[in-house]
């Protein structure tokens, strides 16, 4: 299995399957003399962590994680992080019954049709197992990136329930087990979950991710764009479906003179009223908030029987038992978060090396 790469100077390969002994990355490019420990990594890991309520999975992992290479007395020395986690609570005994079936919406068939071999446990190399050591890597990204550029992540719809933008209270995500701004919005999903969970179903969710302080001049015209880039980060997380930047598909609805961000001077820098483009101009960050959002389909491990076929060609109908998130949007705001944090860390690293001696804040010349 080819691609399980990603990033260009600063670059990430992940390896591991769901039910394996363990699962790691490497993380290759970056800069020395950074501190870095475990304790820098782990805070993130604990917000994606499984079990931690009755909305998500009740598998049952630490993700205790580990640096086996590429930091000397606390620093980085510029060689590949070796990162890596062990898979203490897999219950394989629950894919017996499917091993030979694939499961509707899963990977199983495409994977089967590809390689004529995959790992039924959990999904294997497919499962949402693997952002773990997203996180991990992306956690190094923002050690990357500096104290000056802040990324947060929520989530701000659960199936047709989205929340009141006038609410919005950073404070509030780490106050309830959905990431949720809006407190108001809790109680209603709380019991919307409920009963899906309740009913062995699933439900989808759109999360937002926004990325401030980074500098204008990430990115590059045509095929090295930053909004292309974070595209293609964000649309590799298990489940996604679609994603935006700044208005996105609502851009469509509006008329040119509402759509463009106007600018004025102030203290000679460029001021704008306005952030329809997400923080992002012709592929090139422009200083403003950069603002990503991803949909994720509902989970499709669900215990309603669905039809489906074997190995063997035969209809079959498959029902999902195991431990199973009612809705994988809820653990995938800290794997967005990671997947921004990545691509803006690489993207500062190309920027650096293409102009070295230009300023990270460049501000316009006065007459």
């Amino acid at each position: 299995m080819s691609h399980n790469s990603f990033g260009h100077l600063l670059r990430v390969t992940t390896w591991g399957e769901s039910h394996g002994p363990a699962i790691g990355c490497v993380v290759d490019g970056c800069p020395p003399r950074i501190a870095l420990s475990e304790a820098d990594i782990q805070p993130f890991l604990d917000r994606r962590r499984p079990g931690q309520s009755r909305f998500t999975t009740q598998r049952q992992e630490a993700d205790r994680v580990r640096i086996l290479s590429g930091v000397f007395e606390g620093q980085t020395t510029g060689t590949p992080i070796a990162l890596e986690i062990e898979n203490t609570d897999a219950r394989s005994k629950d894919y017996e019954a499917i091993a030979a079936r694939f499961r509707p919406g899963h990977a199983d068939l495409t994977y089967e049709l590809k390689y004529g071999i995959r790992d039924p446990r959990g999904g294997g190399r497919s499962s949402a197992r693997e952002t773990a050591m997203r996180v991990a890597a992306g956690a190094i990204a923002r050690k990357v990136l500096g104290t000056g550029v802040t990324i947060r992540g929520a989530l701000v719809q659960i199936g047709d329930k989205p929340v009141e933008r006038g609410n919005w209270d950073w404070a509030e995500v780490a106050r309830n087990p959905f990431f949720c701004p809006d407190r108001v919005c809790v109680g209603v999903w709380e019991s919307y979950l409920a009963e899906i969970r309740k009913s062995g179903s699933s439900v989808g969710a759109v999360v937002e991710i926004v990325a401030e302080g980074v500098p204008p001049g990430l990115g590059a015209p045509l095929y090295g764009k930053l909004d292309a880039d974070l595209a293609s980060a964000l649309m590799g997380i298990n489940a996604v479906k679609g994603v935006e930047i700044g208005d996105g598909f609502a851009a469509a609805r509006l008329r040119g003179e509402d759509n463009a961000d106007e600018m004025r001077m102030q203290d000679g820098a460029v001021l704008f009223a306005s952030n329809h483009a997400g923080g992002i101009l012709g592929g090139i960050s422009t200083g403003q908030p950069i603002i990503a959002r991803f949909a994720v389909k509902p989970t499709s491990s669900i215990l309603t029987p669905r039809r489906s076929v074997d190995r063997t060609g035969h209809d079959v109908e498959v029902a999902t038992r195991g431990r199973h998130d009612p809705c994988v949007g809820i653990r995938a705001v800290p794997v967005g978060e990671a997947m921004m944090a990545l691509v803006l860390a690489d993207h500062l690293l190309r920027n650096r090396a293409q102009n070295p001696d230009s300023p990270e804040q460049p501000r316009l010349p006065r007459n």
